[in-house]
């Protein structure tokens, strides 16, 4: 069954266009380490919440964009060795000295889809 990684992270709106080069960068790299589908989605439509948001999430600040993305892959175990593959491979971690966001405040997690109609 396949694997999802998903990830939300707040990108400063002035830094749309480098977000996309850099993800686009980065997606021949992902699919190098088994990735079978890469998408980013840039905010469109993301209402504040009562109790939690996107926003909040991430701690967006209002000159920020919310950015919902995930990633497929096969099987989980092809999930964690590609991320072993990602955390030490030289070409990412270039790339990491220069992304136009906050890492710090991006959340992500691994999921089990549980239903694919």
């Amino acid at each position: 069954m396949k694997y999802v990684e998903g990830f939300v992270v707040a990108v400063p709106r002035a830094n749309k266009e480098l977000y996309l080069q850099h993800a686009a960068q980065a997606a021949p790299l992902f699919k190098e380490f088994g990735v079978t589908r890469m998408v980013e989605c840039w905010e469109d439509d993301v209402p504040d919440g009562k109790l939690t948001d996107f926003r909040r999430a991430v701690q967006a600040k209002e000159d920020e964009a919310v950015v919902f993305s995930w990633f497929e892959y096969p099987s989980k175990e092809v999930r964690d060795a590609a991320n072993a593959k990602m955390t030490s491979d030289p070409r990412l971690q270039r790339m990491g000295e220069s992304m136009p966001f906050d890492g710090k405040r991006m959340i992500f997690g691994g999921f089990a889809p549980i239903l694919d109609v």
